[in-house]
């Protein structure tokens, strides 16, 4: 690796736990090193309109992928979705420059590769080697590009079909995709997508996480995400899970892609 990458959680607008990681010494003395983002850039944090623009400010430094909750922003900036009670996104919707930011989120990958490294927001379906899910997300992501996207984005939302068929076309193809990409968590024991819980592995008796589904194709590759809090931090051989709940009171995950070295930033509460 000739750079150093650090791949970091959830950020969910929370963008004073970001100056706080950019200020560790061992980013902010290293300014050839690359930052990657595993989604979830805004939402439910106080401040998405500034983490947006720090982010954009971090030029091709940093690599920033989508996740669901940046999908929702798209999708209330479109007139598709409504804001929830929760949503903290009234910052980036005012914003004089909100179209540009919009666009600029929206021309976001869904999942990225490099140096061996997988990155994704939740979750590989088990059917999908590596080539299969980079070309699905970027099946995806130009769906999100297109001068169509409003419309694209219409179709997402939805949990079937559970399951991946390369058959599949049209909507129901886009929300497989989507879905699996930005919010998979707990999966039968024959991969089918399972969205009712949110806990821990564990709670909910027959459902196991997406990663341990028998026959996993991407089992030997290496693999990052965010998305669920209530896992935690997961360092195992070939998975890092990095969504520690800095938006919920704990802590902002980077890991060194190298040697693995952790940095957390503590939520202050």
């Amino acid at each position: 690796m000739d750079k150093n990458i650090w791949a970091i959680g959830d950020l969910q607008g929370c963008c004073s736990a970001l100056d706080a990681l950019l200020e560790h010494p061992d980013i902010k003395e290293d300014p050839n090193c690359e930052l990657w983002f595993a989604g979830d850039l805004t939402n439910r944090g106080p401040e998405s309109l500034r983490t947006l623009r720090r982010l954009i400010e971090l030029g091709d430094r940093a690599v920033c992928i989508l996740g669901n909750h940046d999908l929702h922003l798209l999708a209330v900036y479109a007139g598709i979705r409504r804001q929830n009670k929760s949503d903290t996104i009234n910052d980036i919707l005012n914003a004089n420059d909100a179209r540009d930011l919009i666009n600029w989120l929206r021309h976001r990958p869904l999942a990225h590769y490099d140096h061996e490294h997988l990155m994704v927001h939740a979750g590989v379906m088990a059917k999908w080697d590596l080539a299969t899910t980079l070309r699905l997300a970027n099946e995806a992501a130009e769906s999100l590009r297109s001068r169509d996207w409003k419309k694209n984005l219409q179709f997402m939302y939805g949990n079937e079909p559970s399951q991946w068929k390369e058959s599949l076309e049209g909507s129901k193809r886009l929300r497989v995709i989507i879905n699996a990409l930005t919010r998979i968590r707990l999966c039968t024991t024959k991969g089918h997508m399972d969205f009712a819980s949110k806990e821990a592995p564990g709670s909910d008796k027959g459902l196991i996480p997406w990663f341990e589904v028998p026959g996993r194709k991407t089992v030997e590759d290496n693999i990052i995400f965010g998305h669920w809090s209530t896992l935690g931090l997961l360092l195992r051989e070939h998975l890092i899970a990095l969504d520690t709940g800095y938006v919920w009171g704990g802590k902002l995950s980077a890991i060194r892609l190298s040697d693995r070295k952790l940095i957390q930033i503590a939520a202050k509460n």
